[in-house]
């Protein structure tokens, strides 16, 4: 817990060194080329005929591999570094460990968005916004772009920072790595599409499992935040309207950080957005909100952000210390 405490806090006041990535490829890159080179492969019609499967059960079952494939990767590097700890492997697995956590990249990403809808306005917004969100923002106005990055920036804390943190406290250095693995897998390629449906199901579906505890643990996080700043009915009440209004969200996940965060803000997020060609009917999360935003509303949710992570780093240091 040491290691990690120490790696969240490096990665919080230095981040990514981006001159390192101009000379080695970075780790989701190199997650990405695998899977890259399984999503061509499962074309192949030679390996149908040969296994006398159908293209949709051979993407399939080329999904499965790919993971077994991951986990073996993760595996294979999380020995390296164990073979190499003394004297320099803890030094690798701290900065694998500080790189693999996104704290200050989330941070930098949404202040962004808030940078350049003062800059630029409303189209400067959507430019980079269109950065961190997958949905159209070609026709958001501020508020929608705002919506946007609050949105991003909650479901990313449980994604991005919490659950690499969950997933190395539980299972060390492969935990980690293979939770990366896995989520750089159903962003590629766990798509609901012609394409994706059988090849990106099993992806999909285990970063669902992989994230579920992540996501309650980010709305307790942010509870405790709330509890700290505002007293225990506060908490209280955010942790009841999260458990009522979570579930309706259309990810198992998404919508407990997404709605921890609109209470805790006064916000209501969620609602109709377009991904696509495709128009997604969304309810509403926390209606008793707030639903018009602006980019103060986005400088608010990077300091209730701030705060999550300064508490999530006085964590593990507490457990560092009781270890």
């Amino acid at each position: 817990m040491l290691l990690l405490t120490i790696a969240l806090a490096l990665d919080w006041f230095i981040g990514e060194p981006d001159v390192l990535w101009r000379r080695v490829p970075h780790p989701v890159v190199l997650f990405g080329k695998v899977i890259d080179w399984f999503d061509e492969k499962r074309d192949d019609q030679t390996l149908a005929d040969r296994f006398r499967l159908s293209p949709d059960r051979l993407a399939f079952w080329m999904g499965i591999v790919l993971l077994a494939a991951l986990l073996t990767i993760s595996i294979l590097i999380s020995s390296f570094v164990q073979f190499l700890y003394w004297p320099f492997g803890w030094l690798l697995e701290l900065a694998i460990v500080t790189i693999l956590v996104a704290q200050k990249s989330l941070k930098d990403h949404v202040q962004d968005v808030a940078d350049a809808l003062k800059r630029d306005g409303v189209e400067g917004g959507r430019k980079a916004v269109s950065m961190i969100v997958g949905r159209d923002v070609s026709q958001l106005d501020e508020s929608g772009v705002s919506k946007a990055a609050v949105e991003s920036l909650a479901e990313n804390a449980s994604d991005g920072v919490v659950a690499p943190v969950l997933w190395y406290a539980l299972a060390g250095l492969p935990g980690i790595i293979f939770y990366k693995a896995v989520n750089t897998a159903d962003s590629m390629i766990g798509h609901r599409n012609e394409r994706y449906e059988y090849f990106g199901k099993a992806a999909a579906r285990l970063d669902d499992v992989m994230n579920w505890p992540a996501a309650r643990l980010t709305a307790l996080l942010v509870a405790g935040v709330v509890a700290v700043r505002d007293g225990i009915a506060s908490a209280g009440r955010l942790l009841s309207i999260t458990a009522r209004d979570a579930p309706s969200h259309r990810s198992p996940n998404a919508g407990w950080p997404e709605t921890a965060f609109a209470v805790a803000l006064g916000l209501a997020l969620g609602g109709p957005r377009r991904y696509g060609d495709d128009f997604v009917s969304a309810p509403q999360l926390n209606v008793e909100g707030r639903g018009l935003l602006s980019v103060v509303d986005v400088s608010a949710a990077l300091g209730l952000f701030s705060r999550l992570c300064f508490a999530l780093i006085g964590l593990c240091g507490l457990l560092a210390l009781v270890g």
